[in-house]
């Protein structure tokens, strides 16, 4: 054995506690009622958080501590015995609710109110003798329980942890299923969802980096703008929702480089939960068609990917251009449908327009602003054009089946 080996060796021989007498042992034994009692006492009188719990956690604490005691005289009759025991044996009476109910710092206070008795009544325990080492005793054994409790609450985190996540996973997926109203309600509020209007999904490639640190990356961002925030995984896919947003959408872009390389679209505020479903449906269907426009800036309303989003299949899409584009339309005048398919179908040439419907230029060009006021898309710049063209298209496939 070498010089530091031995000196290791001769550290570990002398921090070794003394094997106590029998008599002080059997004193210990004799006295565990009577210091159980008055560490009880104690925690009555000087921690006013301890008087204001309920019965059941009272009794929980007891019991905690009279297990602490009686497993502190044991340990002490066997020093040599490992302290892996303590755990076991001071904390598994406790149910595991008892952490929720009582913060650790809470827990060591207890902790130190129970040393502090014991250390008061070793002068009518044991002889003068053996009360210094009885004292060192009481310390190594309250830096053993404290770890152990420490050890205790990052458990019970950890666990509280790994259940939100997956709560929070089944409540992202019953909005895109479009759960019940009064189931979905109940879910939101079982992980702390108190807000109840406008809401906002967004949806993007799921990053390579490991999910754990992405979430909590997105969620350090997502305080800042919303109240409320869900975020779900689904493989290749990252969704985000936000309630009470307090943020114009030119600031979404400060999550884009949250998210992996792909698209990122958000979709229109919900006004109320009960209107989730259809935002995050539209962020999917968005997602799901913005390869067919790999120009448009990130991240990317849903709205504006209405004319992909109609030729890879989505109702929501074809029913929006019918309904906020095609009657509006047709409502205000038959004149202005008449002239926007006349300006495409002759690629967007004013002067054709005007001759081709007989009319003045500068009436082709008052009624492109028209359409422009009631649908909110201009047909004098080429991408709005498309989105017009198309809800002309869908428009009059819906009229052509009755």
């Amino acid at each position: 054995m070498n010089d530091k080996a031995e000196a290791v060796s001769a550290r570990t021989r002398s921090s070794r506690l003394a094997k106590p007498s029998p008599e002080t042992i059997k004193r210990l034994k004799s006295h565990l009622g009577v210091l159980s009692t008055t560490a009880l006492k104690y925690l009555d009188q000087s921690l006013p958080w301890y008087r204001s719990l309920e019965p059941e956690e009272r009794a929980a604490l007891g019991l905690v501590a009279q297990k602490g005691i009686a497993t502190f005289v044991n340990w002490y009759e066997h020093p040599e015995s490992t302290p892996a025991w303590v755990m076991t044996d001071v904390f598994g009476a406790a149910p595991t609710e008892l952490t929720r109910s009582i913060s650790l710092q809470k827990a060591l206070a207890l902790l130190r109110t129970i040393v502090e008795v014991v250390e008061s009544q070793v002068p009518d325990i044991v002889a003068e003798s053996e009360q210094g080492q009885l004292r060192e005793a009481v310390l190594r054994y309250s830096r053993e329980v404290a770890f152990a409790a420490a050890d205790v609450y990052a458990r019970a985190a950890e666990t509280r942890g790994a259940w939100d996540s997956r709560l929070e996973a089944h409540v992202v997926d019953a909005v895109l299923h479009g759960e019940s109203q009064d189931s979905l309600s109940s879910r939101i509020a079982a992980i702390g969802w108190k807000s109840q209007q406008n809401i906002r999904i967004m949806v993007g490639t799921t990053p390579a980096s490991p999910p754990v640190n992405f979430v909590s990356a997105l969620r350090r961002v997502a305080v800042r703008f919303g109240r409320d925030s869900l975020i779900g995984i689904l493989g290749d896919r990252a969704i985000l929702m936000l309630s009470d947003t307090r943020f114009e959408d030119t600031d979404l872009s400060r999550f884009v480089k949250l998210f992996g390389p792909g698209p990122v679209v958000y979709s229109p505020l919900a006004p109320t939960v009960k209107e989730m479903h259809y935002g995050a449906a539209a962020a999917m269907a968005g997602y799901s068609a913005a390869a067919g426009w790999p120009e448009a800036e990130q991240p990317v309303a849903a709205d504006d990917l209405l004319p992909e989003r109609v030729v890879n299949g989505d109702p929501l899409a074809a029913d929006a251009l019918y309904e906020r584009v095609y009657q509006p339309l047709q409502q205000a005048s038959n004149a202005l449908t008449e002239t926007l398919a006349s300006y495409l179908a002759l690629g967007h040439s004013l002067e054709g327009t005007a001759r081709e419907l007989f009319v003045h230029a500068n009436t082709v060009r008052y009624r492109m602003k028209r359409v422009s006021e009631v649908t909110g898309w201009d047909p004098l710049v080429p991408r709005d054009a498309f989105v017009l063209q198309t809800a002309l298209l869908v428009g009059r496939l819906r009229e052509a089946r009755g």
